[in-house]
C-alpha cells in the first residue's frame, strides 16, 4: 500500500534535494551573467529571487544574476530576442504569443493556482460565477490574464462578458472603484486586493479560476536560442530560485527579511507585507506539484488551458498549438 508523505516532510526533503544541486562552484569555473527579468515593481511577491542574491545561493552556483523589472509583454518579448536570458511571465502570455512568433519556452511553475481572480464585498450576494449576471465588474480592461481568466470564470457559470456592465480602470484603480461602490466586483490578484483589503476592514469573497478551468500562472522563461547556450547557468539558477523558494516556504519571515533588506521601503509595513507574502506562498503549490515537486509543468492542464484559450473570441492561438512546443523540462532539477 503507497503511503502519503505529509506536506512537511515533502517540503523538507525538496530543500535537501534542490539544496544538494546549489554546491559551490568550481573554482576554476568562469562566472556566468544572467539577466533576468520580474514584475513590473519590486515586490515581496519575489522574495525566493532576492532570498537567493542575498543569501549567496547564485554567486555559489557561478552566476552574478541582474534584475530588471517591466511589465509582462516587455518581458515576453525581450525573452524570446535574448535580451533577457529568463523572465517571470504569465503562461497565458505564453501562449497568446505562440502564434506570433516569440520563440519563448515556459520553464519552471512559480504560481502553481492561478492568481487572477474576481472579488467581491462579502455581502454582496455574489458567490459564484452564475452571480455575476448583470453586476458592474471593475477591470483594467479587456486584455491580459484578467481578462482570459474573467472569459472563463463566467463561461462556468453560463455567462459572457455581454451579461455583465464592464468597466474598464486602465491604471489599476479597481479595488477603489469597489470600496467606493463604484463597482459590484472587480479582478485583481488574489496575493494583492483581497489581502490588502481585508486588512483595511473590507472583507471580500474571491472567485477564483481553478477549479473550473486550469489556466497557467506565471512562471520562469527563457527563449530558445538562450537556452541552448547557457543550459546550465539557467539550470542553476533555477535550482537556487527553488531552493529559496522552499525555505520560505517552511519560514515566510525568511523571505521577508531578505525582500525588505532588497527593497527597503517594504519594511514600512511589515504586517502587510508578510500577509501578502503568505499568501503568495499559498499560490505556489497545488495538487500537481505536491506531487511531483515545486516548479513542475503539469502539461496536462497546459493542454486543457490551450484548447479554451483557442475558441477565445479573437483568439489568435495556432490551431495546431501543444503544450510540448511551449514547455521544456530541461531546467528543472
Amino acid at each position: 500500500m503507497k503511503r502519503r508523505l505529509s506536506g512537511s516532510f515533502v517540503v523538507a526533503l525538496v530543500i535537501g534535494l534542490i539544496a544538494g544541486c546549489v554546491g559551490p562552484a568550481p573554482s576554476a569555473s568562469p562566472t556566468t551573467h544572467l539577466t533576468v527579468g520580474l514584475g513590473y515593481v519590486p515586490h515581496v511577491q519575489f522574495a525566493q529571487f532576492y532570498r537567493a542574491q542575498r543569501q549567496g545561493y547564485y554567486a555559489a552556483a557561478g552566476l552574478d544574476v541582474t534584475f530588471e523589472h517591466r511589465f509582462d509583454y516587455d518581458i515576453l518579448a525581450l525573452v524570446g530576442e535574448g535580451t533577457l536570458d529568463m523572465g517571470m511571465s504569465d503562461g497565458t502570455s505564453v501562449i497568446a504569443a505562440a502564434g506570433q512568433g516569440y520563440g519563448v519556452l515556459y520553464a519552471t511553475t512559480v504560481y502553481a493556482r492561478f492568481p487572477s481572480v474576481v472579488y467581491a464585498p462579502v455581502d454582496s450576494g455574489i458567490d459564484e460565477a452564475a452571480d455575476l449576471v448583470g453586476r458592474r465588474i471593475g477591470i483594467p480592461g479587456p486584455f491580459g490574464s484578467s481578462w482570459i481568466m474573467l472569459q472563463a470564470l463566467l463561461a462556468s457559470g453560463g455567462l459572457t462578458p455581454e451579461d455583465i456592465e464592464i468597466k474598464s480602470y486602465p491604471d489599476f484603480g479597481q479595488a477603489v472603484a469597489l470600496r467606493e461602490g463604484q463597482v459590484e466586483a472587480a479582478t485583481g490578484f488574489a496575493n494583492n486586493e483581497p489581502v490588502q483589503l481585508g486588512r483595511a476592514g473590507f472583507p471580500v469573497a474571491v472567485l477564483s479560476i481553478d477549479d473550473v478551468t486550469p489556466l497557467p500562472g506565471p512562471g520562469l522563461t527563457v527563449g530558445a536560442d538562450t537556452l541552448r547556450d547557457k543550459a546550465p547557468a539557467l539550470r542553476a539558477f533555477v535550482a537556487a530560485t527553488l531552493r529559496a523558494m522552499s525555505e520560505i516556504a517552511v519560514d515566510p519571515l525568511l523571505g521577508l527579511e531578505d525582500a525588505i533588506a532588497t527593497v527597503p521601503e517594504l519594511g514600512s509595513d511589515r504586517e502587510g507585507q508578510l500577509a501578502v507574502l503568505r499568501a503568495t506562498i499559498e499560490m505556489w503549490q497545488s495538487p500537481y506539484t505536491l506531487e511531483h515537486g515545486l516548479g513542475a509543468l503539469d502539461a496536462d492542464a497546459w493542454a486543457r488551458s490551450i484548447d479554451f484559450m483557442r475558441i477565445l473570441p479573437d483568439s489568435q492561438v495556432p490551431a495546431a498549438l501543444t503544450a510540448d512546443q511551449l514547455l521544456t523540462e530541461e531546467l528543472l532539477p
